[in-house]
C-alpha cells in the first residue's frame, strides 16, 4: 500500500489556510496588557506624582508652612489653588502632601506584604500548629472592620503618622496571609516541589526556590492593588486627627481642614482630587499588571 501523495496547488493552499495564524510578534505588542489605555492613564498619573515628590522644592511656589498670604483666597493668578485658612499656599501644600502619602503608602503595603507572606508561607508548607495559630490571628483582625480596628489601634498608640502607618499595617496583613497560604497549599504537593524535598532539599530552600515563583505574581498584584487602599486608609486616619499632626502637609489632614471650612471649597477639593488619582492609577496598574501575569488573560488579549 503506497503512501499519500503530498497536495499541491489549490488543496495545499485550502489546507494551509485553514490552519490557525500564529499571532506575530508586533501583533503581541499591541495586544499588550501594558498598551492598554487604562494601563498608560495608570503609569503616567504614578510617574507624575512620583517626579512631583521628587522635586517638590523646585515644583512649589512657595514654603507650604509659610503664612505670608491673605487667608482663605480663592484660586487666582497668583496662587493657582487658592490659600488655606491659616494664609499657607494650597498648591505648595498638596505638592508637598505626595513626599508624605506616596512613600509611606508603598512603605505600609511591602511592611503588611513581607509580615503577611511569611506568615502565611510557614502555614501553608508545615500546617499542623503553624497554620492554626497564623490563621487564628489572622482570624481576629479580620473580626472586626479595618478602618475601625485601624483607628483603635492609632488612638492606642498615639495620634502620629509613624503610628498610623504602623496601625494600617496591622490591619493590612492578614490579607497577604491568606493569599500566600492558600498559594502554598496549591503548589505544596505539586511533582517538582516533592521531588525537590525528595533530592534533600531543605523546607526552607524549597519554599524560596520552588513555591516562590508561583506565588510572587498574586502577590505583586494584590500589593499594587494595596497601594491606592493604603493612601486612602492614612488620609482616612489623618482626616479624623490620628495621623498627621499639623503643620505637616497631609492630604488627608487638608481634606480634614476644608471640612472645616467646607464653604471654601478649593481648601478641601485639591487634595481629594490628589487622592482621587493616585488610588485610581494603582488600581489601573494592579488590574494590568494581573493580566501580564496571568497566562489566560494574556492570551485572551492576543487572541
Amino acid at each position: 500500500m503506497s503512501a499519500p501523495e503530498p497536495a499541491f496547488g489549490a488543496d495545499a493552499l485550502i489546507t494551509a489556510d485553514a490552519l490557525p495564524a500564529e499571532p506575530t510578534a508586533a501583533r503581541r505588542r499591541s495586544t499588550s496588557p501594558w498598551r492598554q489605555p487604562l494601563a498608560i492613564v495608570g503609569v503616567v498619573v504614578v510617574a507624575a506624582w512620583v517626579v512631583i515628590a521628587i522635586f517638590a522644592p523646585l515644583i512649589a511656589p512657595s514654603d507650604p508652612l509659610a503664612q505670608d498670604f491673605v487667608q482663605l483666597k480663592g484660586p487666582s493668578a497668583q496662587h493657582w489653588l487658592g490659600t488655606d485658612e491659616l494664609g499657607r499656599d494650597v498648591l505648595s501644600r498638596v505638592v508637598y502632601g505626595a513626599r508624605v502619602s506616596l512613600p509611606l503608602a508603598v512603605l505600609l503595603v511591602f511592611g503588611a506584604m513581607l509580615v503577611g507572606s511569611v506568615v502565611g508561607a510557614l502555614a501553608g508548607f508545615f500546617g499542623g500548629w503553624v497554620d492554626a495559630v497564623g490563621m487564628r490571628l489572622a482570624d481576629i483582625v479580620f473580626a472586626f472592620p479595618g478602618i475601625i480596628l485601624a483607628m483603635a489601634v492609632a488612638a492606642a498608640l498615639g495620634p502620629q503618622l509613624r503610628n498610623a502607618v504602623l496601625a494600617v499595617v496591622v490591619v493590612s496583613w492578614p490579607a497577604y496571609a491568606r493569599l500566600v497560604r492558600g498559594l502554598v497549599l496549591s503548589a505544596r504537593n505539586s511533582q517538582y516541589v516533592i521531588s525537590s524535598r525528595l533530592l534533600g532539599a531543605s523546607p526552607l530552600r524549597a519554599l524560596l526556590v520552588d513555591i516562590r515563583p508561583n506565588v510572587l505574581g498574586p502577590v505583586l498584584v494584590m500589593a499594587a492593588l494595596d497601594v491606592g487602599n493604603a493612601v486612602l486608609l492614612l488620609s482616612g486616619l489623618s482626616f479624623l486627627g490620628l495621623g498627621a499632626q499639623p503643620p505637616l502637609a497631609e492630604w488627608g489632614a487638608m481634606v480634614a481642614a476644608g471640612a472645616q471650612n467646607f464653604d471654601k471649597w478649593w481648601i478641601g477639593l485639591f487634595p481629594g482630587l490628589a487622592i482621587l488619582t493616585v488610588v485610581l492609577a494603582f488600581n489601573f496598574i494592579g488590574d494590568s499588571l494581573r493580566d501580564a501575569l496571568d497566562p489566560r488573560t494574556a492570551k485572551a488579549l492576543r487572541d
